[in-house]
């Protein structure tokens, strides 16, 4: 049992209004009626149940550091359902007395006096899914919200009472150039939020707009894009702690900090995701994606849709694809203690990362450089490469 190691837990909640060209989640949109979203909060307490026996003592005596709501728009469902999950969940796990729980929101979907029942069930932080603050961009990106929905969805937060809310945002839109990114950031600031997602859209494969891409700016102008939204954010206070996180002080984001610095986490839910570490060896488990097989699952192994230990030569690259993300980096030690492997196995594609200039030279800690962190791919390239030729 490792008690260094950080437990989180993940709620996936698959189901949105409708569902955006972009999103390559797994979601579903609405048809029509309504989701048995009491049946699936049974199914997510089963799921747990499951996971706990199989695990045993690996998560049973260990803290829950945060929990997050994914979606999916999770906002969906009634605060009772969310409080009614929770409840079983604090039955079953302990909880740090500083647990971040986290619910995804979509401004478009939340009614007003909900947001007051969230931080009743339990729920500490919003992140709001918000994109973007021009309305012809909200349209082409399929949201569901305008930009002054997103701003009163986020006045109605304040006023329940929640001290702790994220902006999601993206720049790199169809047709937008630096100044429009710009402006977005302006108008998230405005708002004052402790913490900003800002992220480059991207063409995922199997989503409408892979399948018709729109018009998006070349990659100089995202980059130009990105280096004026980051100079305009750290003017404001706040600090860029991952490639795409930016936090006013005190106010990183747990869950996903746990994420990146490969710590283990439950996964519930249709299609969810856990990592779980037993005997020094993390084991990656994985549920059944489509909610209507999830619910009709007679049982946990009918539930799961795979479960195996991550291979000696994917550990490596998978602490890489995750830690490098830190702008702070990580403590080199920590790859041995969550690996389970040496620093040796690493020696080589570590050693041509320090002489391209990619990573610091250092003995005590694992750090991109600013060039590292503009060409990460590359970066976590070499990591790859090493472990298919070690194979």
């Amino acid at each position: 049992m490792r008690q260094d190691i950080p437990l989180s837990l993940y709620v996936h909640m698959p189901w949105c209004v409708r569902k955006c060209p972009y999103c390559d989640f797994n979601s579903h949109g609405l048809r029509g009626s309504q989701p048995d979203y009491a049946g699936y909060v049974d199914a997510l307490v089963a799921d747990l149940d499951g996971d706990l026996a199989d695990f045993g003592e690996a998560v049973r005596e260990r803290e829950i550091a945060s929990v997050f709501f994914g979606g999916g728009t999770p906002s969906l469902f009634p605060a009772a359902q969310i409080a009614r999950l929770l409840d079983a969940v604090q039955d079953r796990l302990r909880f740090s007395t500083q647990a971040e729980i986290t619910l995804e929101t979509n401004p478009g979907t939340v009614e007003h006096g909900r947001f007051a029942d969230y931080l009743g069930a339990g729920i500490n932080r919003i992140s709001f899914g918000v994109q973007s603050f021009d309305d012809a961009k909200l349209r082409r990106l399929g949201r569901i919200h305008s930009a002054s929905e997103a701003e009163r969805a986020f006045a109605l937060a304040r006023e329940a009472g929640f001290a702790n809310i994220n902006l999601d945002l993206m720049y790199a839109l169809p047709e937008q150039d630096v100044e429009g990114a710009l402006h977005d950031v302006e108008r998230a600031l405005a708002l004052e939020p402790e913490h900003l997602s800002h992220y480059q859209l991207t063409l995922e494969p199997n989503t409408a707009f892979a399948a018709r891409p729109p018009p998006l700016p070349d990659d100089d102008t995202a980059w130009d894009m990105q280096e004026a939204c980051q100079a305009r954010l750290a003017a404001a206070g706040f600090a860029q702690y991952e490639v795409s996180a930016y936090a006013r002080p005190g106010r990183r984001c747990a869950h996903n900090l746990n994420y990146w610095r490969f710590g283990d986490y439950l996964g519930i839910g249709a299609g969810a995701h856990g990592k779980i570490t037993i005997d020094g060896i993390p084991r990656r488990r994985w549920k059944a994606r489509h909610p209507k097989r999830y619910l009709l699952a007679g049982d946990h192994a009918a539930r799961t849709g795979d479960d195996r230990a991550v291979a000696t030569d994917e550990r490596a690259f998978e602490y890489m694809l995750n830690a490098l993300r830190l702008v702070d980096g990580t403590p080199l030690r920590e790859f041995t203690a969550f690996t389970g492997l040496p620093l040796s196995h690493i020696a080589a594609p570590l050693g041509e990362a320090v002489r391209r200039g990619w990573l610091e030279p250092s003995n005590e800690s694992l750090r991109a450089t600013p060039l590292g962190q503009r060409f990460l791919n590359d970066v976590i390239t070499l990591f790859m490469e090493h472990n298919a030729n070690a194979g």
